[in-house]
């Protein structure tokens, strides 16, 4: 099989754009000079065309493993051969600023003999622009130059190079001891970056600010916890999908990584929904990194400043703000293992999706409480959105999961839109800031009650997905989590009953793994079939939590699920969108919001435990 398993995948950064490198030590997907540019390595999509810089042995018997170096986002891959073992180090300078090295976006690789003798292979086939653009390729000594329409590459080797086609190679073999190293460096579409000299000294120097860097930035975090390891390396994935200019976090680095296999399930998550934002500020104020919390919350502000005059948001932005970010098919790509079609922009970035406004409300309050408290000025901005609240709650959306298949009256989208007034009614009150108060309290009551009568199925005993539906939705887990419902709540404990059952049952449960809606029925207006949502599987370990202090087999079964899940994990702490039927990371990779989830409900399992203790 020529396509590596999603789950194969390590990712190195510069808080710009992120490089994807596999177990086999190719670098198969790398987009510059930002997250939403075009690829330049996108093998990923496309084996036979997409391009790939990849530092290999030559031969048969060849295993691998791959770990980050402690506390740091610099990835090993290690290389065991019959003959020897050779390791490739692999990461992209930051400076202390939240910058990229200073001669532009730069991946290196250093590359050192173990043990034995290794012969290794290194292999450059850039294709820029979605491999639409044809380049050309100069190879003097060690220096290779890549020139595009769309942009450039130069590459330093500290061994000579030869052209081969596209590609620069060399053949290697290093005893032990014995190192080698690769710089490549994009220099833009004027090809102006000029050759910044490079050498293992300068490699050396970079290597130890980059590591000092992530350790320094993941110092700041107060969790010390059951876990520990896994809640830092999921922030640590965050500050990866961070483009530092902006604050904003993309949802996923990549495009297109199908939710099935061969299915149409495939999507461009290189952009900020305000949702996962949200989210975001929550989960890195948990354990203490306030100071990314408040750079996200700044971008936070810039897009509630471009709200339209009566205060609506859109669902999701670019990493600079940018509003318009229409689909389009690459259909000259076949997609990762034939899963077409391939996309970049997308199409759900101008639906009405009303959680989004409870989400933003309940990280601005906490922020607010916790983090630095709001101004004026972002508090009449955010005073226009509650209003907007107000005017529109009772219309359909496309909700959390944004289906293409029309607009519903979505229970979960009701619950954010009382959390939205909810919370800012806290907010006032706590700063005494002038508000809209009876109003805003007395539609607050009115949506309570709308989804009391509406959103709740007597028959099923559990709150549906949407009025008048027969389906159950995991985002309901999200009620007693929001404070909605008391965790000790009836309702509360038998929608958890309810979708805790196996999907042979009526539930949304696979063997401790969750769907998000039905999964033989989904309805959501696309063909084909999905996996469950690692988001989910978290969301139901944090509300048998809460359920804990009613009932302490909930919590047991908290920790044996959120234990199970861990597993679940690539094998350097990374996860995917979804699981698919056979343990298969399926999804965009690695994905924000699961990252997210799994801090949350490690913070809150291990405070539960503590206090059981």
């Amino acid at each position: 099989m020529p396509y590596q398993p999603i789950s194969d995948y390590g990712v190195i950064g510069d808080l710009h754009t992120v490089a994807l490198v596999g177990l086999n030590g190719s670098i198969d997907w790398f987009c510059a000079p930002h997250f939403d540019s075009s690829t330049i390595f996108a093998s990923l999509l496309d084996d036979a065309k997409g391009g790939r810089f990849r530092i290999a042995p030559v031969g048969e018997g060849v295993r691998s493993r791959q770990n980050y170096l402690p506390d740091t986002n610099v990835l090993i891959t290690r290389f065991m051969s019959p003959e020897g073992a050779a390791e490739v180090v692999d990461f992209m300078p930051i400076s202390a600023g939240d910058s990229p090295d200073a001669g532009g976006h730069v991946i290196i690789r250093m590359v050192k003999g173990v043990r034995g003798s290794t012969n290794l292979r290194m292999e450059c086939t850039p294709a820029f622009n979605y491999a639409l653009d044809s380049h050309t390729v100069e190879v003097a000594g060690g220096d290779a130059y890549f020139r595009s329409e769309s942009g450039g590459l130069d590459l330093w080797s500290s061994e000579p190079l030869a052209a081969s086609g596209e590609s620069a190679v060399v053949d290697l073999t290093l005893e032990e001891g014995k190192s080698a190293l690769f710089v490549l460096s994009y220099v833009g579409h004027g090809w102006s970056g000029g050759r910044a000299s490079r050498g293992f000294a300068w490699a050396d120097e970079k290597f130890a600010a980059t590591v000092a860097y992530w350790r320094r930035w993941i110092s700041q975090s107060t969790y010390s916890g059951r876990w520990r390891e896994m809640v830092h390396r999921s922030a640590l994935v965050l500050k990866l999908l961070t483009y530092a200019p902006t604050g904003a976090i993309v949802a996923a680095p990549t495009t297109s990584l199908p939710e099935t296999l061969g299915g149409v399930r495939n999507w461009d998550y290189r952009y900020t929904w305000i949702r996962d934002a949200a989210f975001t500020v929550y989960g890195l104020m948990r354990i203490g990194l306030t100071e990314a919390a408040s750079q996200f919350m700044e971008w936070l502000e810039a897009r509630c400043a471009e709200a339209t005059a009566d205060g609506a948001l859109q669902v999701m932005y670019g990493i600079h703000g940018l509003h318009e970010l229409s689909e389009e098919t690459l259909d000259h790509l076949e997609g990762y293992c034939g899963s077409r079609p391939v996309r970049v922009g997308n199409g759900a970035f101008d639906q009405l999706q009303l959680d989004i406004y409870g989400e933003l409300m309940d990280s601005v309050y906490l922020f607010n409480k916790y983090g630095t408290p709001i101004s004026y000025d972002f508090w009449k901005r955010l005073r226009r959105l509650v209003n907007w609240v107000c005017d529109h709650w009772q219309d359909g959306d496309y909700g959390i999961w944004e289906v293409r298949s029309g607009k519903q009256q979505f229970v979960y989208s009701k619950l954010m839109c009382w959390v939205a007034l909810d919370r800012a009614l806290r907010l006032s009150d706590k700063r005494s800031l002038p508000a809209d108060r009876s109003r805003w309290l007395e539609v607050r009551d009115r949506i309570y009650e709308d989804i009391m009568e509406n959103g709740w199925d007597s028959s099923m005993q559990a709150f549906v997905q949407f009025y008048g539906s027969d389906r159950l939705d995991a985002s309901n887990l999200m009620m007693s989590m929001v404070f909605f419902l008391s965790p000790s709540d009836p309702r509360s404990l038998s929608t958890l009953e309810a979708i805790n059952r196996s999907p042979e049952n009526g539930g949304l449960v696979s063997n401790g793994l969750v769907y998000r809606y039905n999964p033989d029925d989904p309805a959501d207006g696309l063909t084909g079939e999905e996996g469950t949502f690692n988001m989910c599987t978290f969301w139901l370990v944090e509300a048998l939590t809460r359920a804990g202090s009613v009932n302490s087999e909930y919590l047991e079964k908290a920790r044996l699920m959120f234990e199970q899940m861990l597993g679940y994990a690539n094998h350097l702490g990374l996860y995917s969108e979804e699981i698919g039927p056979t343990g298969e990371a399926l999804g965009n990779f690695p994905q924000a919001f699961t990252h997210l989830a799994l801090i949350s409900a490690a913070f809150n399992l291990d405070r539960t435990l503590g206090r059981r203790a």
